[in-house]
């Protein structure tokens, strides 16, 4: 079973920079070092977002917290189960 496990992040207003490059030097080193994971991937939208997406052949390690004042709100996570793979 493949687990997909999403974090949704939004910066303070003006730090979107420092949130992509906190997850991308810290999250992601983070997760890549998890048993389990088959694939991460990260994005960035509108609205000064950052999203992490990782694929899991077993339970989903959680992304660690960003440095405090760098969010505006707190994170949001969930956590989908593959039911058909094309």
């Amino acid at each position: 079973m493949t687990l997909a496990a999403m974090w949704e992040a939004r910066a303070a207003d003006g730090r979107g920079a420092e949130l992509h490059a906190w997850a991308r030097e810290s999250a992601l080193p983070a997760v890549r070092g998890a048993a389990g994971l088959e694939r991460v991937e990260l994005f960035t939208a509108p609205g000064e977002r950052v999203l992490l997406i990782a694929l899991w052949t077993g339970e989903p390690q959680p992304v660690p917290e960003p440095p405090a004042g760098l969010l505006a709100r707190p994170a949001h996570r969930w956590t989908f189960t593959r039911t058909d793979a094309g």
